[in-house]
């Protein structure tokens, strides 16, 4: 049987990667999906894929930075699905650079999209959430919200904004039922990996990065993850299966914050 019949869900930046896994992966579960996101080709893909294989969902074009659109996500979600029970806030982006060289903008630009963006998904969902008799809220952090990183400061600061976020709201909305916790992917194959900005403004590039070499050298189990490991996750979170779970952290890395990596017998 479906662990999410009956239930409704929205995925922000749902079109790709691991967004994209999360979206398939609830719908699969028996979830109407309301997929948002700002590449209007690659998530109308994703619902046509949904559909097709039997389940319901909708995309809808949105940038989580637009708080006066929130509004009119929440109600699309309910209008279409009659309700809204999961928020699955994933929308985010990379910037590489160190501290030093980091322009403003580009700070503030992670910032917005990172952190502004999920605080904007909480907060609309709530009211939605809690007209439902509660439901569960689920923030995409990052193993970078855990420890910090060389030339990822910016992004490990508003994944560990996240990761503090989700255990904040669990207590503040643990008396109407909802519950909110985060996800610590670690080194996942997705196309962020060939989108991530390096370098100083004026020297910048986009510079392609192998995840299935760095897991190689970095995570215990020596292979890369995928979304769909990530999703499997996600998706857990939102049954009835951790209805006594709230303000904890999913940690799905392989391995890699568990300690140094062991050494194979000789």
């Amino acid at each position: 049987m479906a662990q999410l019949a009956g239930k409704a869900a929205i995925v922000t930046g749902g079109a790709s990667g691991i967004g994209e896994a999360c979206s398939e992966t609830l719908a699969r579960e028996g979830a109407s999906v309301l997929i948002t996101d700002i590449d209007d080709a690659l998530g109308k893909a994703v619902v046509e894929r949904i559909v097709k294989a039997g389940g319901k969902a909708r995309y809808l074009h949105h940038d989580v930075r637009d708080e006066a659109a929130w509004p009119g996500v929440i109600a699309d979600a309910e209008k279409n699905f009659g309700r809204l029970d999961i928020m699955v806030a994933n929308a985010g982006i990379g910037v590489m650079a160190p501290i030093e060289t980091m322009t403003l903008a580009d700070w503030q630009r992670q910032q917005a999209i990172n952190l502004d963006g999920v605080f904007l998904s909480i907060k609309h969902a709530i009211p939605a959430l809690r007209r439902q008799g509660g439901g569960s809220i689920v923030l995409m952090s990052s193993i970078a919200g855990l420890r910090g990183a060389p030339g990822l400061a910016a992004y490990s600061a508003t994944k560990g904004g996240v990761r503090l976020l989700a255990k904040s709201v669990a207590l503040e909305h643990a008396h109407d039922n909802i519950r909110c916790n985060s996800v610590h992917p670690g080194i996942i194959a997705t196309p962020i990996w060939g989108k991530i900005p390096t370098g100083a403004e004026g020297n910048r590039r986009n510079a392609p990065i192998d995840p299935v070499e760095r897991a190689t050298m970095m995570v215990p189990l020596t292979r890369v993850g995928v979304a769909q490991d990530i999703a499997n996750g996600v998706m857990f979170l939102c049954t009835e299966a951790a209805n006594y779970m709230t303000g904890q952290e999913l940690v799905i890395d392989g391995g890699i914050t568990a300690g140094g990596r062991p050494t194979r017998p000789q």
